[in-house]
């Protein structure tokens, strides 16, 4: 019998060397120092932990100083929608207790994150988390503007103003989580870049509240992501590849290996997971890693770099009109295949 030939597959994200590119991304999974553990036992390469919210910071900060008054959230995502075990009085200092024994616990690099929308207390917790040992930190700006006076510029103001402060405040690698909805999101790729960061995580995930008419509620309605989510991700990793120089995480879509390497194909230095975890339990990593490895040595790659940004849009090529190439061709595909069942 033939030897199996070995391919390749350590990568790098943030600077830190990673043995594959596979990143457990945050979920309950991730919530625990046991679940950690399972994770870096089931193969990838590095686990992004469940974000603290700002909401809990400040609230930490308030206790500090003896304020009496209501705190105010800065904003609704997390009022209701956290798990009550995450919004008891010691839940930051809980967080910190996470990330510190999960770095004794694993010894592949644990990523701390941060979710909110101010500047908050960002800075001081950041220095804490880095202090835990955390590897790096990744900023989960979850800003969704419900004033329609706020303008786009002022939002992507404050996802720079956030990410200066957190690297003026820490070393360690930083790594902002990035929404799909920015008019410019190549433009805002770039300033991010510019401004610092060590990587960009394609795209956030927006909790997406709906209406129960029989019940009369609006109630939050997470699910986990679909493989025909990973488009719009993939698209966007492919045009901004050539025009910055920081990492590049793709998340959401990831149910198998062929979407592992649609992913590295379209230019992403890692790919996180968490809904496939979830959805087929943690052992699924291993599943996803080795038919990556599989399709490496079908195709004739001896490492994933060998693979990796092989189909990104040529740095010199103008995205605009590549796009736009793209949409017609696309509408002459859906032409040919559905405009018979029109005339049927």
């Amino acid at each position: 019998m033939a030897a199996v030939t070995r391919v390749d597959v350590a990568s790098r994200y943030l600077g830190l060397s990673l043995r594959n590119p596979l990143v457990a991304s945050p979920s309950p999974l991730s919530s625990t120092v046991d679940g950690v553990r399972a994770l870096a036992d089931a193969g990838v390469a590095a686990v992004v932990l469940p974000s603290l919210f700002e909401e809990e910071i400040r609230d930490q900060q308030l206790r500090a100083f003896a304020l009496t008054e209501p705190f105010e959230h800065a904003h609704g995502e997390a009022d209701g929608y956290l798990p009550k075990q995450l919004t008891s009085p010691d839940s930051a200092a809980r967080y910190l207790r996470l990330v510190e024994r999960a770095v004794a616990a694993i010894d592949i690099p644990v990523i701390a994150s941060i979710n909110g929308s101010t500047l908050g207390g960002w800075t001081g917790f950041a220095r804490r988390m880095q202090d835990a040992g955390a590897a790096a930190l990744e900023l989960n700006v979850y800003l969704v503007p419900g004033d329609p006076r706020t303008s786009g510029r002022e939002v992507e103001d404050r996802h720079v103003d956030i990410l200066a402060a957190v690297k003026d405040a820490v070393s360690v690698p930083v790594a902002v989580k990035l929404s799909p909805y920015f008019s410019s999101t190549g433009e805002m790729a770039v300033r991010l870049d510019r401004a610092g960061a060590d990587g960009l995580v394609l795209f956030n995930r927006f909790l997406h509240p709906d209406v129960d008419p029989e019940r009369l509620v609006v109630q939050p309605v997470p699910g986990l992501s679909t493989p025909s989510e990973a488009r719009l991700p993939r698209a966007w990793i492919a045009v901004v590849r050539g025009h910055v120089s920081c990492s590049l995480a793709a998340t959401t879509g990831v149910d198998g290996p062929q979407d592992v390497a649609a992913y590295l194909l379209a230019g992403a230095d890692v790919v996180m997971s968490a809904s496939a975890l979830l959805r087929h339990g943690v052992r699924h990593a291993g599943v996803l890693l080795d038919g990556l490895e599989e399709w490496l040595r079908r195709k004739g790659f001896v490492s994933v770099d060998q693979a990796r940004a092989r189909l990104a849009v040529p740095h010199r090529t103008d995205a605009t009109a590549h796009a736009r190439a793209g949409y017609v061709a696309a509408l002459d595909a859906a032409r040919r295949s559905y405009g018979p069942a029109l005339d049927a």
